[in-house]
């Protein structure tokens, strides 16, 4: 009964708390309160000292946490740094006919050898560098950023699912910071980035990273509460521990899921690192964003289908193994 009515009161006493505050704060307030009264004025149009001062606490918050904790920021952006660059070097000293075979081999064994699927990325990839010789480098260091997210991404996202699944705690807690994180509109999460880590490639992972990841963890959470409970009971009869259930019988059910969760985590990203190119991250968002402040369509359109071609790759990676396996997972007629 005590703790239903602190949860009821505690929202007005933040109201009250935020109107107090606004009031005080503001240098447009009047004199004093019985003003409110006697001009009511203030009623005809929203008035200049009801307003909370949300915009001087972040700045005050994150200049303070900068200060402190900026030594750690540095040393994940050396770090994520260093990643990107060397995987970047990586590719780039590979011939190019290399990574076309390459790529054409991963979606052969990926998808269980289907040559349609493999024969149409490899068109794709070609085509990324055919569409202009520039944009096969450029497609490099958009994967390269698009890697290391997406690695970051299934680091956080597979655990944070499964602890969902397991915890009903954890997963009412979590829902309502995923819901955030899939509404607020997609630039906004490169101002922390640019804040923490200046312009750049690790800005534009950090923001790929808080964009992409809510999918993931969703569906990971769905694909393990949605294993049929009665297998969960066999596994049980059989003695089997909390951990060799999980390895044994929910991941490999839930695998489906977790794979569409990595397939629209690496679509996401995809979009999120072309969008970063607004920060100074290089790529194919770069050309896009050249083309479209140089009013050359022509060159904006070229991007964007090397963009595409690029997404349609990845899918097909991910797609094709995630059908594979399902087709793996059927019971036997």
């Amino acid at each position: 009964m005590i703790r239903k009515l602190l949860t009821y009161l505690t929202f007005p006493i933040i109201m009250i708390w935020l109107l107090i505050t606004s009031f005080n704060s503001s240098r447009f307030r009047p004199d004093s309160a019985m003003e409110l009264l006697t001009d009511p004025s203030w009623l005809n149009n929203w008035p200049r000292w009801l307003d909370i001062p949300l915009m001087k606490w972040i700045n005050d918050g994150f200049k303070v946490f900068n200060e402190e904790y900026g030594i750690y920021f540095e040393a994940v952006n050396n770090f994520l740094l260093g990643a990107i660059l060397s995987l970047k070097k990586f590719l780039m000293m590979m011939p190019w006919p290399i990574v076309i075979a390459l790529v054409v081999a991963i979606v052969f064994f990926s998808s269980g050898r289907k040559i349609g699927t493999t024969i149409f990325v490899g068109i794709c990839t070609f085509f990324i560098g055919f569409l202009h010789p520039r944009f096969w480098d450029k497609a490099i260091e958009t994967t390269s950023i698009m890697l290391i997210g997406i690695i970051l991404c299934i680091l956080i996202g597979i655990p944070l699912g499964i602890t969902m699944a397991r915890s009903v705690r954890v997963r009412n807690a979590t829902l309502p910071v995923l819901d955030l994180m899939q509404t607020i509109p997609s630039f906004c999460y490169l101002i922390p980035g640019i804040m923490l880590f200046g312009l750049g490639a690790v800005p534009a992972i950090i923001a790929t990273v808080i964009y992409a990841v809510p999918p993931l963890v969703r569906l990971t959470d769905l694909g393990i509460r949605l294993v049929d409970t009665e297998v969960i009971e066999a596994a049980e009869a059989f003695g089997a521990s909390d951990k060799q259930k999980l390895l044994g019988v929910q991941l490999p059910l839930a695998l489906p899921n977790i794979m569409q969760g990595i397939n629209q985590c690496t679509m996401m990203a995809l979009a999120m690192v072309v969008i970063a190119s607004m920060i100074g991250t290089r790529g194919l968002g770069d050309e896009v964003l050249l083309g479209l402040q140089q009013l050359n369509v022509g060159k904006a359109t070229e991007a964007g289908l090397a963009i595409v071609l690029l997404a349609i790759v990845l899918d097909r990676i991910t797609q094709a193994y995630g059908q594979k396996i399902q087709e793996r997972n059927k019971p036997p007629k």
